[in-house]
């Protein structure tokens, strides 16, 4: 299947939730090794607030995206409550008018997505955050789709970089954040952004995968 409906697409969020939920120990396990070891809270509590709002409701995936942008920019604050607030709602924005989501429509999701986050954000790949992330999952995908590949090549590509850039954040010294100050000792340690984009990045790739197959 090249494409799969907007309006069945709500459940890539509800899978979305459940995977911050499960790793919300993991993340701030992180966190706490170079950070104030609260972002697994944080973001687990923006994602359960996200989770009551829509209980109950039917929504697509636009929808579901945009409340979830908007409870992690109105509810978690710090500094990835804007981010991911940002990163959601132009996801959102992305693919509001598409009644099929297609390799196309995803590719602009992502693109979105990382240039809403550098419109608020000076972190470039290399400066240990969820940039280190994104930006390369957004790249493979963009790439794989114009050498023709199949939507779930596309997403199978995406999932692998974002694996690769949050395992390279081990190996990064911060230059942005809380973190930038411990220098050198920043070493070593994954980042906790770079984290859970990927845990965002690929729960949102294999849910898509799941209603494309």
């Amino acid at each position: 299947m090249a494409s799969f409906k907007n309006a069945d697409a709500g459940m890539i969020v509800d899978q979305l939730i459940k995977v911050i939920q499960e790793q919300r120990n993991y993340l701030s396990e992180i966190d706490g090794q170079i950070g104030d070891g609260d972002h697994g809270i944080n973001m687990n509590k923006g994602f359960t607030m996200c989770e009551e709002k829509l209980s109950g409701k039917t929504y697509n995936l636009s929808e579901a995206l945009s409340i979830l942008g908007e409870t992690l920019l109105d509810d978690i604050g710090g500094s990835m409550g804007p981010l991911y607030g940002m990163l959601f709602d132009e996801m959102a924005m992305a693919c509001e008018d598409a009644d099929d989501i297609d390799a196309e429509v995803f590719g602009e999701m992502l693109t979105n997505a990382v240039e809403g986050i550098q419109e608020i954000s000076p972190a470039k790949v290399g400066d240990k955050s969820l940039i280190d992330t994104l930006v390369p999952a957004k790249e493979a995908f963009v790439t794989a789709k114009e050498e023709g590949k199949e939507f779930v090549q596309c997403l199978e590509a995406m999932n692998e970089a974002a694996e690769k850039g949050w395992q390279s954040t081990k190996d990064l010294v911060a230059k942005i954040g809380r973190a930038s100050r411990l220098g050198e000792r920043s070493r070593g340690v994954l980042d906790a952004g770079a984290t859970s984009c990927y845990f965002i990045v690929t729960g949102i790739g294999k849910a898509a995968i799941g209603l494309l197959k």
